[in-house]
Formats: structure tokens, C-alpha cells, sequence
């Protein structure tokens, strides 16, 4: 075979090579490219299982042999108190946890052994056989808001992952204006919500200290206007977590609590964990 023959079927064999791997490259990219990294999933360490006697509410159950649960790193529509209306949002969250314990043995699980205040576990419970706990489902059906103020990083990361299509979707409470994301700059719709949990939205407009306390004003007139409060004293693990008070300032922030009412209504934020930079890459104090 002529010398000028064989070149030509050796380039024509190294072009069709690259066509090949190319070709393949493209119909089976996933598995040529480099894994991707996964964020790193929420740790638990088991508590053991019991046997449930009662549901109290959306959110709380009691086992058989006297423990009371409060599920971990959410918040739900409580039931009304004596003399007010009914609560439509709390009763559809009970009965959701009742449909998904139909199986009444459960495993728990938690990221810290602690209990309350009123000395309920703070738990991840999982019916028989699954890995799911039943605070992603009750998210991502739209009858719990997440609030993992006290939850690691990743735990946090994947209770604000399930909410967010109910959310964006407007399903369950999310389709119910009294738990909508209320606006910042409407304090006096806020202010229907003092006592209760609530998801705020806005830009801050200032950042002041005042004795031990740091304000970020979301109002141009501070008395009346909405504000999240931070002590002082924990300024530091706000600045560790990427979230240093001062640098909040004209940043749009989505922010988690209780509202109190103090002149204008007032949320006191005692962790990062309760504030997202809205449309930016830091959540909850995820670097943390």
C-alpha cells in the first residue's frame, strides 16, 4: 500500500476516534464527566422506635410508653386556643400526620439529644421501612414551614429544599394568605401574626446598635417599621456563619421567627440559621 494511503486511513481512523468518543461524550456525559459533589446529608444518630399512643397535634405525638415527640426543625399551624375560630391549616396538618402514621411503630432519630422547654423530644420520626422522615413529607405537601434553627447545616439545607416547591407551588398553608410570606414593608399585616411564626421578606435598609441590641430596619421609620433584633452577645456567630449584621444592609433577606410586637412588630433573631440571602448562595448559615 502506497506510504501517502496509509496516512490517509490512519488520520481518517484517528477522525473518526474523536467522533466516537465525542459522540459518546454526548449521549453519555453523566458517566464520562467527573462525579459532581453532593451536598453532605443531614446527621442523625438513632434514638430507637416506639409505638405511637396519640397524635397531639401537627407536629407533636406521644409514644406508648409516655414520651412525648416533637418533630425537629419545623413549624406548623397550632390548633386555635379557647374562644378563637377554628383553625382550618391546624387541623389539616393533624390529620396529614395521622394519615402518615398509619403505621404506628416509628423509628427516631435526631442531630442532637436535646428536649424542650415543656420536655418533649425533639425528633426525625420514620414510619416502618422508609428513609424519609415524616417532616419532608409534611413539607412537601405544604402543612409545615421549615424553621431549623437549632438543626445542623445539611439538616437545615434539606428541610428548606422540601418546602420550597410547596412553597413556589402555593399548595397547603402556602395558598392561605395568613401564612403567606408576608412583605416587609406592610408591618401592620406583620403585626397580625405577633405570637405566631411567620416567613418575612424585604431589604434592609439599616443596620443600628442601640446598648446590647443591633437592629436591622427594614422601615424608614425604625418605631414603626419591621425589624429583626440581635443581642449583641451573639453578633460573633453571625459573623462566623457569613452573615456579620453590618454586612446585611441593603441586602434582600428572607427571615424566620416569632413576631413580637415592641413599637413597630419586632422578630428576634438568635441564630443565622434563621435568615436566607435571598437569591444568593448563602442559606441559613451554610457555610458554617
Amino acid at each position: 500500500m502506497p506510504p501517502h494511503s496509509r496516512h490517509l486511513i490512519g488520520t481518517m481512523g484517528r477522525w473518526r476516534c474523536r467522533v466516537v468518543v465525542a459522540l459518546a461524550g454526548f449521549y453519555f456525559g453523566a458517566d464520562f464527566a467527573a462525579p459532581a459533589q453532593t451536598q453532605p446529608a443531614c446527621p442523625l444518630h438513632p434514638l430507637g422506635e416506639g409505638t405511637v399512643a396519640q397524635i397531639i397535634d401537627g407536629r407533636s405525638l406521644r409514644l406508648a410508653d409516655g414520651r412525648e415527640i416533637r418533630l425537629a426543625g419545623i413549624e406548623v399551624p397550632l390548633p386555635a386556643r379557647p374562644g378563637e375560630n377554628p383553625e382550618p391549616a391546624a387541623s389539616a396538618a393533624r390529620a396529614e400526620l395521622e394519615s402518615l402514621l398509619a403505621q404506628r411503630v416509628v423509628t427516631l432519630k435526631a442531630s442532637a439529644s436535646e428536649t424542650d422547654r415543656y420536655g418533649r423530644i425533639a425528633a426525625y420520626v420514620f414510619t416502618a421501612g422508609s428513609e424519609v422522615p415524616l417532616q419532608h413529607a409534611l413539607l412537601a405537601r405544604g402543612h409545615a414551614r421549615a424553621f431549623g434553627q437549632n438543626e445542623p447545616p445539611a439538616c437545615r439545607r434539606e428541610l428548606l429544599a422540601r418546602e420550597e416547591p410547596a412553597r413556589n407551588a402555593g399548595i397547603g398553608l402556602w395558598a392561605d394568605p395568613a401564612y403567606a410570606i408576608r412583605r416587609a414593608e406592610e408591618p401592620e399585616r406583620i403585626a397580625t401574626q405577633r405570637g405566631h411564626f411567620a416567613v418575612i421578606e424585604g431589604k434592609v435598609l439599616s443596620v443600628r446598635t442601640s446598648g446590647a441590641t443591633i437592629y436591622l430596619n427594614f422601615g424608614r421609620r425604625w418605631i414603626e417599621g419591621f425589624a429583626v433584633t440581635i443581642r449583641k452577645r451573639n453578633e460573633r456567630a453571625f459573623a462566623a456563619a457569613g452573615l456579620a449584621p453590618g454586612s446585611l444592609e441593603g441586602q434582600l433577606v428572607r427571615v424566620r421567627g416569632f413576631v413580637e410586637q415592641r413599637g413597630g412588630p419586632r422578630i428576634e433573631a438568635a441564630s443565622p440559621e434563621q435568615f436566607e440571602i435571598v437569591g444568593g448562595n448563602q442559606t441559613w448559615g451554610q457555610n458554617k
